[in-house]
């Protein structure tokens, strides 16, 4: 669970920062999506775990970002079901956090990303790298990039 305090994530969220789950897309069924198409609308996990829950029309569950492409989802922890059980691991890009945000004691801060494997479980970066190859090995030269939108 990331919570960012980037400029773009203040400006996205309209708040102060954003909370994210990443997950495996492969571990997410899509039950609805934006009129445009293009934004996660409603999500729920695959297997046993947290669900997105159904928020006001026109409201993203999530989003896509760097370089895992469309294989790794950035599910926003305020759409969950129970956003309670999912406090932030981590926080990033705290060099651009509002001035009266105070940060809780004990849990890392960046002032702006951070080495994965120096704070992920072990098993937390084997997946993340597992879906990283897996998008590199979509993107080859001479196969069709897809983006799903």
């Amino acid at each position: 669970m990331h919570c960012c305090h980037c400029t773009w994530c203040q400006r996205e969220t309209g708040s102060a920062f954003a909370v994210n789950a990443l997950i495996e897309t492969s571990a997410i069924e899509i039950l609805q999506r934006h009129a445009g198409g293009s934004d996660l609308a409603v999500a729920k996990r695959r297997r046993s775990g947290p669900s997105c829950a159904a928020q006001a029309a026109g409201s993203p569950c999530g989003a896509y970002y760097s370089a895992a492409r469309e294989k790794i989802a950035f599910v926003r922890a305020g759409t969950l079901d129970d956003p309670a059980q999912t406090p932030p691991d981590i926080h990033i890009f705290t060099s651009s956090k509002q001035p009266w945000v105070v940060l809780p004691e004990g849990v890392p801060a960046m002032a702006e990303y951070y080495r994965r494997s120096s704070y992920w479980p072990a098993e937390s970066v084997e997946r993340y790298k597992k879906a990283l190859a897996e998008s590199v090995v979509a993107f080859a030269p001479g196969r069709r990039a897809s983006f799903g939108r």
